[in-house]
């Protein structure tokens, strides 16, 4: 259980909506009651959905940052699916035009090789065994699933690694689009920061460490570095000490 918990450090701090905070709610409610009341094949359906939450706000900001690299992965889909996936106005939608297995492609797009996205991709061939009658049960004891739970954390900090160029990318495009206080959409650091990042990228705690390390000096010459320089101390007085 304590490995699976660790699975809420990379996800979001928080969400755009109060609806998809219950989904996440609801999905880690059916995890833990389902495992603690021994229903471990259920707890893994579960904790399968929420690791692929997790994939989807990887590729949710991958496309914010490498939108040309996006659309170039997208050779082969139909007009009506390229747009829908492009004009996707949260990761959830995602699912409605790839399958479960599609999704892992984009990981290419950060250095993920086939080797990495068949890693990756294996759970959902699992799942699939489980989320059809078959007249066996696949995880029958906490040993099964807890081994389980283990590999998939071991491929989130794998992905979480590749992941590291990009928030690098999101938090800079951030600090700069945000630096004028007279136009961005608060003028309360905080508030801007909950909302045009934290929101807006799906920001998860593990995403805040690589936020609170980066490196301001490449903004000394903007002219509004002291507006930069305000957001990163604000991040660092909310975070800091979670982190």
């Amino acid at each position: 259980m304590e490995d699976a918990l660790e699975l809420e450090n990379f996800l979001p701090v928080s969400y755009k909506t109060r609806s998809e905070k219950e989904y996440m709610t609801f999905l880690w409610d059916a995890f833990q009651s389902n495992y603690t009341s021994g229903k471990y094949e259920f707890a893994s359906l579960a904790f399968h959905l929420l690791y692929m939450s997790f994939v989807s706000f990887s590729i949710w900001q991958i496309r914010l940052i490498r939108e040309q690299d996006f659309m170039n992965a997208l050779v082969g889909f139909q007009s009506d699916s390229e747009t829908k996936l492009l004009g996707a106005d949260s990761p959830f939608k995602f699912y409605e035009q790839l399958k479960e297995s599609q999704i892992f492609r984009f990981l290419k797009l950060i250095g993920c090789t086939n080797n990495h996205v068949g890693e990756f991709a294996k759970f959902v061939k699992r799942r699939n065994k489980i989320a059809h009658p078959s007249g066996t049960v696949f995880f029958n004891d906490q040993v099964s699933i807890d081994a389980e739970i283990t590999e998939m954390m071991r491929e989130v900090a794998n992905i979480q690694e590749h992941m590291r160029p990009i928030i690098q990318e999101v938090y800079s495009r951030f600090l700069v689009e945000s630096a004028n206080v007279e136009e961005r959409e608060y003028a309360d650091p905080d508030q801007e920061i909950e909302v045009s990042l934290i929101h807006r990228s799906y920001v998860s705690r593990k995403d805040i460490e690589v936020c609170l390390t980066y490196d301001l000096s490449k903004h000394l010459a903007h002219t509004d570095f002291p507006a930069i320089k305000a957001l990163h101390q604000s991040l660092q007085r909310q975070y800091a000490s979670d982190t």
